[in-house]
């Protein structure tokens, strides 16, 4: 499964110049507004959209793809670098609905954050013995 915070779309379409973008063409599973997604890299969280609540793992980025250049603008795969989501993995069953949910984390988020470029942590060496 995929997030991705609606504003990094948003923010995208700005910098390019392109008019609105539809961020829901990024083919991400779930598409969020005010929450700082980026944020919730190796945390748990939760959604509840009305059917009860799903436990998500965020994982890595969900790096963007060449695809974005044709389905939402030249240049959106480049400019979604850094911004284009996280893969989590469910830990419950559960349904989530279009339309409002609430985001649930222990970790605290910024919404004004939300949609921010993250640049990746900077490359660490290995320790050998």
């Amino acid at each position: 499964m995929t997030v991705l915070a609606a504003e990094s779309v948003e923010a995208l379409a700005a910098e390019l110049g392109s008019g609105p973008l539809d961020p829901l063409l990024t083919r991400r599973n779930v598409v969020l507004r005010g929450a700082e997604v980026e944020a919730l890299r190796g945390q748990l969280f939760s959604l509840d959209s009305g059917a009860g609540e799903v436990l998500l793992q965020g994982g890595r980025p969900a790096n963007p793809c060449a695809w974005l250049d044709t389905v939402l603008t030249v240049g959106a795969h480049r400019g979604m670098r850094g911004r284009a989501g996280i893969r989590c993995a469910p830990l419950s069953d559960g349904v989530l609905r279009l339309g409002p949910a609430v985001l649930r984390s222990a970790v605290p988020l910024d919404p004004t954050r939300a949609g921010a470029v993250r640049r990746p942590a900077p490359h660490r060496a290995g320790r050998t013995a």
